[in-house]
């Protein structure tokens, strides 16, 4: 999932896919490490998407701490 798409999602949304990947996750690791035929590929791409969501929910977050007055200064 690209950086756009992961902010066109609303916050719910978000939580669901990140659950979804972080469940994803713990599968392909558990295969890995038991199995030995997961695919590190997708497991990277797993956890990059886990970060990118992370960090669309956290600039949330921070936009709606950030006072109106310091949201609106253009330096």
């Amino acid at each position: 999932m690209k950086i756009e798409e992961v902010k066109t999602k609303t916050d719910s949304e978000l939580t669901y896919e990140l659950d979804k990947m972080k469940k994803e996750l713990f599968e392909l690791r558990f295969k890995s490490r038991t199995a030995g035929n997961a695919s590190p590929a997708r497991i990277r791409v797993l956890k990059r998407t886990i970060a990118r969501v992370h960090t669309v929910r956290h600039e949330r977050a921070k936009q709606a701490r950030t006072p109106p007055r310091a949201r609106d200064k253009v330096t």
